[in-house]
């Protein structure tokens, strides 16, 4: 029998690890950014008619450096505006199917926007591009390294609850989760395999319209905290030396047992449209697929898919 835990720390006085990212640094075309790049000039080039861009923010990175590599020099490509968006997996399904872009970027979709699609009449034509593995995480100074598939089902179902059932310490465990439809929440569904995911941490929030609402806790760094993302997102993006990576079943997420699939929740991240794709769309994705394209995956952090 485990002993009585002891009581979490308040959810609100501990600094996050963050989802906040410094997109600016990835904008395309300006000074100093940090994509990836060809070691020549790409084979493609698109002058008119550009495919209206949007996607997950862990994808940001990858797209920008196409269009650097395609676009002109001259457009308008500020994340949150112009041709090429970063609104996040949940709002860019929806421009998609809304007709407000023309391809996006992103883990597959939800069954919520899949029959939202369904809904405006459409299909998604996803085309695999990448891969990134689906990763867990929590404070440095947490005993445990490796969890195991069950365990993290455990865990996410509330069924366990206490870090010592998993070879921790007598500490409850604050699992942090995502908003529903985004990619990583989505990746934690397909995972749970139809196991009932708990309710997660919520914050009441003040806003001035609303009032007082309630939202998903973002992750903070308690040291009995769990939380997940992306590899690329969380080691790249974010790059905090707070926390650490788990194992799953004996494995780490790298970029070999990706490639592999030998690390269990390896991913595909796809190039997605929703029909009606533009002539220059069609020939963006078959580049994407080319090795410049290819090329330019590996070089900014994730697996090409070939």
């Amino acid at each position: 029998m485990l002993a009585s835990c002891p009581k979490e720390p308040p959810i609100d006085d501990t600094p996050s690890v963050g989802h906040e990212v410094e997109l600016w640094r990835y904008i395309p075309f300006s000074e100093g950014n940090k994509l990836a790049r060809l070691p020549g000039n790409a084979s493609v080039q698109f002058l008119v008619d550009l495919p209206r861009l949007d996607g997950a923010t862990a994808l940001y990175p990858v797209y920008a450096s196409f269009v650097q590599a395609t676009y002109p020099a001259t457009g308008n490509y500020h994340y949150g505006q112009g041709f090429v968006r970063c609104s996040s997996t949940p709002e860019a399904y929806k421009n998609l199917i809304n007709d407000d872009a023309d391809i996006i970027f992103c883990a597959p979709p939800s069954n919520e926007q899949i029959a939202m699609a369904a809904e405006k009449g459409k299909t998604f034509d996803l085309n695999p591009i990448g891969k990134d593995a689906f990763v867990f995480f929590v404070n440095k100074s947490n005993p445990v390294n490796n969890l195991t598939i069950a365990q993290i089902r455990g865990i996410y179902s509330g069924e366990i609850t206490n870090w010592e059932e998993v070879g921790g310490k007598n500490a409850k465990i604050l699992a942090y989760q995502r908003p529903p439809n985004s990619g990583s929440q989505t990746a934690l569904e397909l995972i749970m395999e139809g196991v009932a995911i708990m309710k997660p941490p919520i914050d009441r929030v003040s806003d001035v319209m609303q009032g007082v609402f309630e939202e998903i806790s973002a992750y903070r760094n308690h040291g009995n905290a769990i939380g997940y993302s992306f590899l690329f997102f969380t080691t790249e993006m974010i790059n905090s030396n707070e926390i650490k990576l788990l194992s799953i079943d004996g494995v780490l997420p790298t970029r070999g047992t990706i490639q592999s699939d030998a690390y269990p929740f390896s991913g595909t991240f796809y190039a997605i449209t929703a029909g009606n794709e533009t002539e220059n769309a069609s020939i963006f994705i078959e580049w994407i697929l080319s090795d410049e394209g290819q090329y330019l995956i590996e070089k900014t952090g994730y697996v090409p898919i070939k």
